[in-house]
C-alpha cells in the first residue's frame, strides 16, 4: 500500500524589524563634558601647586594672574632639597633656613610603616575573633567596639597625649605611632566582613587535618585575604602619611618631627619678602607625590576590595 508525503507548510519568515533611528547622543556628549569639567576641577589645584613651585618667589605676586610659571625657576625646589646656600635662598626670596627634608621624609616613613604594619596585622587577628571564633556576648562585644566609629577624633587627643607622656614617649616616633598602630573600628570591620564571606568547609577541613586556631588563621585565611589586606594597608598608610594634628601635639624637635609638621615649620620662616610659596609648594609636592603615585597604581584594587562580597 502506497504512502503519500503531506507537504510540510513552512511559516512565513518575519520581517527584520525597521531598524532604529539613531540621533545625536545629547545625553551621553553632556555627562562626558560634565565628568571632563570634574576632572579638570580635581586636577587644577595640583597644577597651580606645580605651577607655584616652578616660579620665581620673587615674581609670584606681580604675576598671580598668570596660568603658567612665572619667570620659571628651580630654586624652591633647591631651597627644599638643600642645594642652595643661605644667602641664595635669601635673594631668590627665601627665609635662608634650610629644610632637612631627607629626615622628616624618613620620620614619616617610619611612623607611617609602623602604623600601617600594626594596624593590619592586630586588626585581622581581632576581626577574625569577631567573624569565626565562639564565644560569649561576642556581638555585642562587637556593637560596643563598632560604636567607636561615631566618636570623633578630635575627642581622643587629649587621654592620647595624657597615655603617651606618662609612658614617657613624648617626642619619639613610637609615640607618634602607638595611639593607630594597634587596631581602629574601621579597619576591624573592614576585614571581620570579609571573613565572614569566606566558606567555613575551608576551615572545617583544615580542622579536620588536625590544624589549631592559630594555624588556619595564618596559614589559611591570611592568604585568601591578601587583597583586603592590601587595600586596608594602602589606605592607612595614606591616611598616616598625611596626618598633622597628632604629630604636631607629640613631637616637639627635629629628631621626631614628620613630613607634615615641617611643612608648617617651613611656612612659619617667613622673610621679609612674605612666605616662600615657591619652596613652600615645592615641598608639599614632592611630599605629595609618593602618596599619589601609590594611590594611582592601587586605585583599582581598592575600588574592587571595597566592593568585595567574600569567597565563594
Amino acid at each position: 500500500m502506497a504512502t503519500t508525503a503531506l507537504p510540510v507548510s513552512t511559516p512565513p519568515l518575519a520581517e527584520p524589524p525597521p531598524p532604529e533611528k539613531t540621533g545625536f547622543p545629547y545625553g551621553r556628549t553632556l555627562a562626558w563634558i560634565f565628568m571632563v569639567l570634574v576632572i579638570l576641577a580635581s586636577l587644577f589645584p595640583f597644577y597651580w601647586m606645580l605651577r607655584t613651585a616652578l616660579s620665581s618667589n620673587n615674581a609670584l605676586y606681580a604675576g598671580s594672574d598668570s596660568l603658567l610659571p612665572v619667570q620659571p625657576s628651580w630654586g624652591g625646589f633647591e631651597r627644599v632639597f638643600g642645594l642652595q646656600s643661605g644667602q641664595e635662598a635669601i635673594d631668590a626670596g627665601g627665609a635662608g633656613q634650610p629644610i632637612n627634608f631627607w629626615h622628616y621624609l624618613a620620620n614619616s616613613v617610619i611612623v607611617s610603616t609602623l602604623i600601617t604594619a600594626g594596624q593590619v596585622f592586630f586588626s585581622a587577628m581581632a576581626a577574625y575573633a569577631f567573624a569565626r571564633l565562639q564565644w560569649r556576648h561576642r556581638e555585642k562585644v562587637f556593637l560596643f567596639f563598632l560604636a567607636g566609629l561615631m566618636i570623633p577624633a578630635i575627642f581622643t587627643l587629649l587621654p592620647n597625649f595624657v597615655l603617651i607622656k606618662e609612658l614617657g614617649l613624648v617626642d619619639t616616633l613610637l609615640g607618634i605611632s602607638l595611639p593607630t598602630m594597634l587596631m581602629t573600628p574601621f579597619a576591624v570591620f573592614f576585614l571581620r566582613q570579609f571573613f565572614l564571606g569566606i566558606s567555613r568547609e575551608v576551615e572545617e577541613a583544615a580542622h579536620v587535618d588536625g590544624a589549631s586556631k592559630v594555624r588556619v588563621f595564618f596559614r589559611l585565611i591570611i592568604p585568601m585575604s591578601t587583597a583586603p589586606l592590601a587595600t586596608l594597608g594602602i589606605l592607612t598608610y595614606i591616611t598616616s602619611w598625611n596626618d598633622y594634628f597628632w604629630p604636631l601635639m607629640v613631637s616637639y624637635t627635629d629628631r621626631s618631627r614628620v613630613l607634615t609638621v615641617a611643612l608648617g615649620v617651613f611656612k612659619s620662616q617667613t622673610p621679609q619678602t612674605g612666605p616662600d610659596w615657591s619652596g613652600l609648594m615645592a615641598a608639599t609636592l614632592v611630599a605629595a607625590l609618593p602618596m599619589l603615585l601609590l594611590f594611582l597604581f592601587f586605585a583599582k584594587r581598592i575600588v574592587n576590595s571595597i566592593g568585595f562580597s567574600g569567597i565563594k
